[in-house]
């Protein structure tokens, strides 16, 4: 009975064990076929140790030529297996594969080791590649974690090997692993760090090297030099437990003792390659060759812009700037104060409240509805919807023209502006104008309550000097191959009108009259400037953006927390920086007188009746029509019919405009039909608004 029970049993062990050895004997076929078709496949040692596939060299020029940035990998000198210090051989061995010399390529007890704790910890895959397969993973692999990855990179290590014999693998690996800061190969790395060649390697500088390899940016020596010590102290334990050294030896290794060379500061110049590198994707095909390209950036400006910054900027805050040509290339890009201690580029990532800068498009909205420069507003109490705004001194100019309001950065007239026109009319022109970040239509949007950036607040101010025609920022002029080939021609498109070309005549009016008069002065150059400051609540954000011959510049200093900067105002560090910057950036241009008088639509030449005769609640009684009663009425046409320039009544108070005009240093022509008006003192005062005490003479408030 037993010998019937068992033989069942018996022969299921002989039919498992067949179909167990007739599959690893097919696994094993498969494998081999599979190395001999990854041996076929594998390019030459001589391919090999041209390093083509490390990556690509891009070499970036500025506007003048010259070579700003050069990219991509760095390699030493490529040294032969009997070159290579034997140190440094035994070192990359002990930590990286300390069965390297006995294993066919795959080393199966650091296999089961990493099956073993994907099983038990999750994770993803986990293992021990060897020497071998590593150098697969960075010749021919990516790094992404996979059980078919694992197995190509087992198939193509053990290929490696058939093919090549042990040292020229470790020859490959040594020559071509990456260690960090761009330097690929043990000559690299030790040019980088120690500033000489890896033949000349130390116990202690080996140590170092070798212990890169696990992750180059913990361990660099330039980024952290304490951890790359405290790795190389491993890497010694492990060259004893190898045997490669002696105790003795290790004990008389200091990696502390080791000079690593300092990494060069990086300039500013990175924050503009930084941003605009990544744009190759968009313009250019993929390519391995080496490239040049050729940026719109002006050394000289750049220098002339990181000096203002850094001089101006206040203690503790940070400041940036961006500066465009008339076409939108960009000449000069700041950041930050320091590149190498703060990549975060401030001129294009950081988002920040531009204060009273933001009435650029409170204006711009106002003077295409129909408001003139000359047109007198009233500076009073307003609130909308419950938010009442107010001056930074808390007073009221009273009537005042919308020129002189620009000019003082009066906050309550840019609200009843924004509550006229409408706040989401506002928002739009905002839009119109390039401002890529969410604007809010909450009335108290017209004081600049919504986060933008500084490139697209200067190309909005770029687009005003080039008469209302939009300008898009581009840092790239042209893309060529190291022979001159052109892959990539920049074209400017100069035919999406913004607005029309007297509203921005009349912005540039308004622009020029804050510098000349207002909370801008700190910015004058010598030669006719426009631009306006932005102050935002508690001195957290400083603007100025501004420009003149053709170059618009903007300017924002801060705390990277946003808290408050004492005395901090756009029209005191900013302005300083930018007119700095700009007496440099200018210097070889022509000054240019702006085209503030253009030929208006009939609209504007034409008021209706009301403009010419005056509101009439100015009158205390009127009849149905509206009229005043008691006053003769002159029909259109007669002698009698008012002047659009009317003397004020005696008594009445004015904005002195010619005063203003004289400031500026321009002469108004008189438009046809108007009569030339005489001149008039300058006011010591601003007249009061309707029922007020008089106040003290303005100073320019900026909020």
């Amino acid at each position: 009975m037993a010998s019937h029970a068992s033989s069942p049993l018996k022969r299921f062990f002989v039919t498992s064990f067949k179909v167990g050895l007739y599959t690893a004997l097919i696994a094993l076929i498969a494998l081999v076929v599979a190395v001999g078709v990854a041996m076929s496949q594998l390019p030459s040692y001589q391919q090999l140790v041209r390093r083509d596939d490390l990556g690509q060299m891009i070499r970036v020029r500025g506007a003048d030529g010259s070579i700003l940035v050069s990219m991509g990998p760095s390699f030493g000198e490529w040294l032969t297996y009997d070159e290579i210090p034997p140190v440094m051989r035994d070192a990359m061995v002990a930590v990286e594969d300390r069965r390297f010399w006995y294993h066919p390529g795959v080393d199966p007890v650091g296999t089961l080791r990493g099956i073993q704790v994907s099983l038990t910890e999750g994770g993803g895959v986990r293992g021990v590649s060897t020497i071998s397969q590593q150098l697969a993973r960075n010749v021919f692999l990516t790094s992404k974690r996979s059980y078919a990855r694992k197995l190509r990179e087992a198939i193509l290590a053990l290929a490696l090997e058939r093919r090549f014999s042990k040292e020229q693998v470790l020859e490959l690996y040594l020559n071509r692993v990456y260690f960090g800061g761009g330097a690929y190969g043990i000559d690299a790395a030790s040019r980088l760090f120690f500033g000489h060649s890896a033949e000349q390697l130390s116990v202690s500088e080996a140590a170092i090297i070798a212990g890169l390899v696990k992750a180059p940016s913990n361990y660099s020596p330039t980024a952290d030099a304490e951890a790359a010590r405290e790795r190389a102290n491993v890497v010694l334990d492990l060259m004893v437990r190898a045997e490669a050294i002696t105790p003795a030896q290790a004990a008389a290794a200091d990696p502390a003792e080791v000079k690593i060379v300092p990494t060069p500061k990086q300039n500013s110049v990175r924050y503009f390659t930084d941003w605009v590198l990544p744009q190759l994707d968009t313009l250019i095909d993929e390519t391995s060759d080496p490239i040049e390209v050729w940026t719109t950036l002006d050394p000289a400006m750049q220098r002339a812009a990181d000096a203002a910054i850094n001089a101006n900027t206040p203690r503790g805050a940070q400041g940036a700037l961006v500066s465009l040509d008339r076409d939108g290339a960009v000449r000069a890009m700041v950041g930050g104060k320091d590149y190498v201690s703060s990549i975060y580029n401030r001129a294009t990532q950081a988002q920040r409240q531009p204060g009273s800068a933001f009435k650029l498009f409170v204006y711009l909205t106002a003077l295409e509805t129909g408001y003139t420069p000359e047109q007198t507003v009233v500076d009073q109490p307003v609130t909308i919807n419950g938010w009442s705004p107010r001056n930074s001194n808390r007073r009221f100019a009273g009537p005042i023209s919308l020129r002189g309001a620009f000019s003082l950065s009066l906050n309550t007239v840019s609200a009843q502006i924004g509550q006229q026109v409408g706040f989401s009319n506002i928002a739009d022109m905002a839009r119109r104008f390039g401002i890529t970040t969410p604007v809010n239509t909450h009335p108290s949007m017209v004081l600049g309550t919504s986060d933008v950036r500084l490139i697209d607040m200067t190309r909005a101010f770029a687009a005003v000097q080039r008469k209302g025609t939009a300008v898009t920022p581009y840092g790239i002029a042209k893309v060529t191959l190291a022979d001159g080939s052109i892959l990539y021609q920049h074209r400017s498109d100069e035919n999406r009108v913004l607005i029309a070309p007297w509203v921005a005549a009349q912005m540039t009016d308004l622009l020029q009259s804050a510098v000349m008069t207002g909370t801008g002065r700190a910015a004058q150059i010598g030669r006719p400037v426009a631009g306006k400051t932005g102050t935002t609540t508690s001195n957290k954000d400083g603007w100025f953006v501004g420009f003149s011959s053709g170059l618009t510049t903007g300017v924002w200093m801060g705390r990277d927390d946003a808290r408050p900067i004492a005395g901090l105002q756009g029209g005191t560090a900013p302005a300083r920086a930018f007119h700095d910057y700009m007496v440099q950036a200018v210097a070889k241009r022509p000054i240019e007188q702006f085209e503030i008088q253009t030929e208006l639509p009939d609209w504007q030449t034409e008021p209706d009746a009301e403009s010419w005769y005056g509101a009439p609640e100015d009158f205390m009684m009127v009849d149905p029509d509206g009229n005043p009663i008691g006053t003769p009425q002159p029909q259109p046409g007669s002698p009698e019919e008012a002047p659009m320039d009317a003397e004020p009544a005696p008594g009445e108070e004015q904005l002195d405009q010619q005063w203003l005009d004289r400031a500026i240093g321009r002469e108004r022509p008189q438009q046809p039909g108007r009569q030339p008006r005489e001149p008039v003192r300058r006011p010591e005062t601003l007249p009061p608004a309707p029922g007020q005490r008089q106040a003290p003479q303005q100073q320019p408030l900026d909020i």
